[in-house]
């Protein structure tokens, strides 16, 4: 301990963040709070444990100087304490320093203020080199001041009607550009070949080549042209993004008029905006799709922001039906052991402590319905088993370029998607092992169907073999 840390608590001036308070291993955090982990990199000549009560202190009640104000306060009660400091495995000059934050330094229900107390000025103090948020337990004292999302994964299959496998779905492409009655076309097709969904894309909001209203009509003519042909609910996700509250809630309401079933948002919106659009979506009846637009620029770096982990779990605090959660095989960042974090974290009502996969708390979401999550990006029907086998059937899985890039045209890629996927979910409630037959599974059902056939010969070979940056930092050894 340094020598700061033995002065008394009140000596005015300049004290070490430790010796005001914000770290005691003696503390046995409470049912009640908050809890967080953070990676800390302290500067040069930075003391660890000093680093880690500086993010305690600055993310609840310090400054840097002593003030005699906290004598108005029961000051031991409002302030963040550090009680563990790790190294982390592997990577010297690192640490995981564990916080907890007592549940009344938040406001009920409010993902705005969480966000603003836990990673506020915090990320930009001088003493520490980089500051990454690697998980948080949320106590269930707190999640039950949240309405989580506004159907959740139960409810959307019953507003289907459909059971047993993933969802398929598939991004308008190219996504700009497009004309209204075009980008119609092209959902019509997808949605009459056999998928459950087409969206649009993260940047298409009201442009000049298509207005926001002339897409909406044109797209939801092509939603009830297919489904009147096939007899099945489907569904667009037709991207409510803009510029504000407002104009938001106009394009909503026009899209649950014409009998969408659904309605898209991007993270890039703001949490408060998310979580209004959450709470109408429950009161009208329409699925939130969240795209995640913008989340790589925190997320991604091993040392540096907020792990997608702590996204999801503010996301379902938020009230989302579906999320983009990575895919493991396709184009986009996303490592096999972490990737499973994110989906039992979206998904399942309890998830224990699993450091292999990146999750360093017990979470307990007491009921809080569950988040359908979404992979996307660079998949192909050649794939299929491994996304089945990995991803599991409460998920939706969009083949964008898989879907219109194939030389059949539009709906026979729709085609070729839906043949692999039911044959594969079918080998699977066989029994068969999906990785080692998966292949031979898919071959086999191409014999019949030419859309799969040219889709295996077009694209069956594509992988996109990338060492991930956000992989766990703990490996399970095997017993």
């Amino acid at each position: 301990m340094t020598e700061g840390a033995i002065k008394s608590r009140w000596d005015p001036g300049v004290q070490t963040y430790a010796g005001m308070g914000y770290y005691n291993a003696d503390y046995e955090p409470q049912d009640t709070d908050v809890l967080a982990v953070f990676r800390v990199t302290p500067q040069e000549g930075v003391d660890p444990i000093e680093a880690a009560a500086a993010v305690a202190g600055e993310s609840s009640t310090a400054t840097w100087t002593v003030v005699w104000t906290d004598r108005l306060t029961a000051h031991s009660h409002y302030q963040a304490k550090c009680y563990r400091v790790d190294d982390v495995p592997g990577r010297p000059g690192e640490y995981f320093a564990y916080v907890a934050y007592d549940i009344d330094l938040f406001e009920e229900g409010s993902i705005a203020n969480l966000t603003s107390s836990i990673i506020g000025n915090v990320f930009g103090f001088k003493p520490l080199k980089a500051l990454r948020l690697e998980d948080m337990r949320i106590p269930v004292a707190y999640v039950k001041t949240f309405q989580g999302p506004p159907h959740g994964i139960v409810m959307e299959r019953e507003y289907l009607n459909k059971f047993g496998r993933p969802l398929l779905g598939a991004t308008v492409k190219p996504k700009l550009g497009l004309s209204a009655r075009n980008y119609g076309r092209v959902i019509y097709e997808a949605c009459r070949g056999g998928l459950d969904f087409t969206k649009d894309d993260e940047n298409i909001n009201s442009q000049p080549f298509m207005r926001w209203r002339d897409r909406f009509l044109f797209g939801m003519e092509g939603v009830h042209k297919a489904m009147a042909d096939t007899g099945e609910v489907k569904g667009h996700y037709l991207n409510i993004t803009a510029a504000t509250m407002e104009q938001m809630y106009e394009r909503a309401e026009f899209a649950k008029e014409l009998g969408s079933i659904v309605v898209m948002i991007d993270l890039t919106i703001g949490y408060t905006a998310m979580q209004s659009m959450s709470h109408w979506a429950r009161n009208n009846g329409v699925l939130l799709h969240l795209h995640r637009a913008g989340h790589g620029t925190f997320t991604r770096q091993k040392t540096h922001g907020v792990s997608f982990r702590v996204l999801a779990k503010w996301c379902r605090l938020i009230g989302v039906d579906h999320l983009h959660a990575g895919t493991v095989v396709g184009k986009l960042e996303g490592d096999p052991a972490t990737t499973k974090g994110f989906y039992d974290t979206l998904r399942d009502d309890h998830i224990p402590t699993s450091m292999g996969n990146g999750i360093f708390f017990d979470q307990d979401w007491a009921s809080l319905p569950g988040v359908m999550p979404v992979a996307s990006g660079g998949i192909h029907a050649g794939q299929m088993h491994q996304l089945v086998d990995l991803l599991g059937e409460d998920v939706v899985l969009q083949f964008g370029g898989g879907t219109i890039g194939h030389p059949l045209g539009i709906a026979a890629g729709a085609e070729a998607n839906r043949v692999a996927l039911e044959a594969v979910v079918k080998a699977r409630n066989e029994g068969r092992d999906l990785i080692r037959e998966g292949p031979d599974i898919l071959r086999t059902a191409a014999e019949h169907n030419r859309p799969l056939e040219v889709a295996l010969a077009t694209w069956g070979d594509v992988t996109f073999d990338y060492a991930s940056t956000d992989s766990p930092d703990v490996v399970p050894t095997v017993s």
